[in-house]
């Protein structure tokens, strides 16, 4: 098996090809049921999957959508697809009927598959339902029994272009979802950049804990084919399911987003100083933001390198990472240096470009990034005169090159023509004893504009923390007056999307009530 990373393809499948030619004996994905897959015979199996979606009428160009939990036969399915020419339209397993009818009708597509039960949840009747109102409703495929099979002799050559193949859809705040849209090789760029920042090896053995079907799916399969190393598969993360499954496969890359830190800091304190993971050599995800005493938690308390966290989202799967090479400082308090390829410019709210330490709006440019919305008049708005995408994020770039996100231009609280930062205040109250999670929200309120709420979730030993206690708390670390909570809420349980990010949207709704 080659150690050497395969590099210049432009389609997946082309990867796929490469791979499995240059370690086709190599284990390739494992899951909580024991099945298992080489490079080769993952191979092997999409092309007899693809055959057999050939015979159910799909061809390059043709459009389908597939909502689906994290199993190897998701994986399957996707590359099979790909192997096509198909363009694809993941849904989150966790969507429901208006994001599923939403994205059936835009895409217009021809098929969808999708499971007819999941974890007690009916997904043919999802699926039902949202293709109810469609004038060209897609044929419901369910899955459960397997995928269509056929003979590869009879495939046509696999397309070469570079063209749009996936289309994922954003979760919406007030309006529709907005639809992006990838190519091939803005997939494998983000990929490239990952695997490059972590340092990825053939002896690594990941996990994807995290829904496939989420921008972060083939990323991270990206990395995979790229170095020839596997990956443990979980459709669903649960600590008790996730850790001897881990164990059993010597996992040395683990983790989702800071939730999954947080879940396996929480299983290593039921037993100091034996390791929940004692292959791991570092712990990373991205989507939501991290404290920065989380990567010193794990590095202390569960081992490896700690945190080595990114920055990526749905329009541009990788903008920033970590690096096991960088310092501890580095770890705790940036999300990373720009991937290979990133070209990152912050720009200041009036327009002009930050020096170095200086905050602005995070705006990138480069190969990962999407093509545009399926909206065309949501792509122009997105774009600066200078082709940079406005992602909407708050953050420096450091001398060092390190970038720190500060918050969102849309999570900053104004209080009486003050603009506060939610992010400041979060990352304070993670360091009380008390506080396991915390999100930081800005309410309306008659007086101020708004106040500024601290939802917390309390640690297993705390039992309440009031709002002068946590007013105390921030005087004695020295925060100013206009960023001390106004109003505490304590929660047993955050709202989440599907990578584990918390739902302010949310928390907003339910506390919004006047004081």
């Amino acid at each position: 098996m080659t150690a050497e990373p395969i590099r210049g393809t432009t389609t997946l499948w082309e990867l796929v090809e490469r791979r499995a030619a240059a370690s086709p004996d190599h284990a390739m994905l494992f899951d909580a049921s024991g099945q298992e897959l080489t490079f080769g015979a993952f191979r092997d199996r999409c092309l007899v999957v693809a055959a057999g979606l050939s015979d159910l009428g799909l061809h390059e160009g043709s459009t389908v959508s597939w909502q689906l939990p994290t199993r190897i036969d998701t994986v399957v399915l996707s590359m099979a697809l790909n192997r096509l020419g198909v363009i694809q339209n993941p849904i989150l397993h966790l969507y429901r009927e208006r994001e599923v009818g939403f994205a059936l009708k835009q895409t217009g597509s021809t098929h969808f598959f999708t499971l007819a039960e999941f974890r007690g949840t009916s997904f043919t009747d999802i699926a039902a339902t949202a293709t109810a109102g469609l004038d060209h409703p897609p044929a419901i495929i369910a899955v459960d029994d397997g995928l269509p099979e056929g003979d590869p002799a009879s495939l046509p050559p696999a397309p070469t272009d570079t063209t749009v193949r996936w289309i994922y859809y954003t979760s919406g705040s007030t309006a529709d979802p907005k639809g992006v849209q990838h190519t091939d090789a803005s997939l494998i760029a983000g990929g490239w950049g990952l695997a490059k920042a972590l340092d990825m090896s053939p002896s690594d053995v990941g996990s994807i804990a995290f829904p496939y079907a989420h921008i972060g799916g083939p990323d991270y399969l990206v990395t995979m084919l790229t170095w020839g190393f596997p990956a443990v598969l979980l459709d669903a993360f649960s600590i008790d399911d996730a850790l001897p499954l881990f164990r059993s496969r010597g996992a040395t890359m683990v983790g989702g987003a800071s939730a999954f830190y947080i879940a396996y800091l929480a299983e290593q304190r039921k037993n100091p100083g034996v390791p929940i993971l004692p292959t791991l050599r570092l712990m990373s995800g991205g989507g939501s933001a991290k404290p920065p005493e989380l990567h010193y938690e794990v590095k202390t308390e569960i081992g490896g390198r700690g945190v080595v966290h990114g920055y990526g989202m749905t329009e541009v799967p990788m903008i920033a990472n970590g690096s096991p090479y960088d310092t501890d400082e580095q770890l705790a308090n940036t999300d990373g240096k720009p991937i290979d390829g990133a070209d990152v410019r912050i720009v200041k709210l009036d327009g002009t470009e930050a020096e170095a330490g200086e905050e602005g709006e995070v705006r990138v440019k480069g190969p990962m990034v999407f093509v545009g919305y399926t909206d065309p008049s949501l792509t122009i708005e997105a774009f600066d005169d200078q082709g940079y995408f406005r992602t909407g994020d708050l953050g420096r770039l450091r001398a060092d090159g390190h970038l720190t996100l500060t918050g969102r231009l849309k999570d900053i609280i104004v209080r009486k023509g003050e603009n506060i930062s939610a992010r400041e205040i979060e990352d304070l109250l993670y360091t009380h004893p008390s506080v396991a999670e915390v999100a930081v929200i800005g309410l309306p309120d008659r007086e101020r504009g708004e106040r500024v709420c601290a939802v917390l979730q309390l640690s297993a030993s705390a039992t309440d923390l009031t709002l002068d206690e946590v007013v105390d708390f921030c005087k004695a670390a020295g925060l100013m007056m206009q960023k001390i909570p106004e109003q505490v809420e304590v929660v047993t349980e955050m709202p989440r999307a599907g990578t584990g990010k918390i739902v302010k949207r949310t928390l907003q709704e339910r506390f919004s009530a006047p004081l």
